[in-house]
């Protein structure tokens, strides 16, 4: 099978802005593999998507994850202008678990260390955050990603096909 036999469009996308550790990534590709949702990378890339820490840590699931590449965030907004897209940040004020996911809808995260510009954070739907101690800088993105994915699946009633 190729991957492009693997794009479910009624699910929850995960896309990723300029993601610059690639362990992080890998996980994220398993992640999305083992959960159906397709995954956006939007580039430049802070590594090689044939990077060989990716292949180690994806193991035989980036065969069954579907991957998006967007050249830039502009191309990214331009085919996502009728979605949804939700941010996610430290810096938002509504808490994931309080926000109603829908299908399609795609769940932004930002570099690991940059988050994103701020740009982004206007023209996103909405801009949702996990609830953290206050002495707490921030989670991996892997954990955010499998954190936030969790809900936005189980909220639409996520059903093993």
């Amino acid at each position: 099978m190729t991957q492009n036999q693997f794009i479910r469009l009624n699910m929850i996308n995960i896309a990723l802005y300029q993601p610059d550790i690639p362990q992080n990534t890998a996980a994220i590709i398993r992640l999305c593999s083992c959960l159906g949702a397709n995954l956006e990378i939007i580039e430049p890339c802070g590594f090689r998507l044939d990077d060989i820490k990716i292949k180690r840590i994806a193991m035989d699931y980036l065969e069954n994850c579907k991957i998006i590449r967007h050249k830039s965030i502009q191309e990214f907004f331009e085919i996502k202008k009728k979605s949804r897209i939700i941010l996610m940040t430290t810096k938002a004020n509504k808490m994931y678990h309080t926000f109603n996911f829908k299908n399609r809808d795609t769940i932004l995260f930002g570099r690991e260390s940059k988050g994103v510009p701020k740009f982004i954070h206007k023209k996103s739907f909405k801009n949702l955050k996990i609830p953290m101690l206050k002495n707490a800088r921030s989670l991996n993105i892997a954990t955010s990603a499998a954190i936030t994915l969790s809900e936005a699946l189980r909220q639409t009633e996520f059903i093993d096909d």
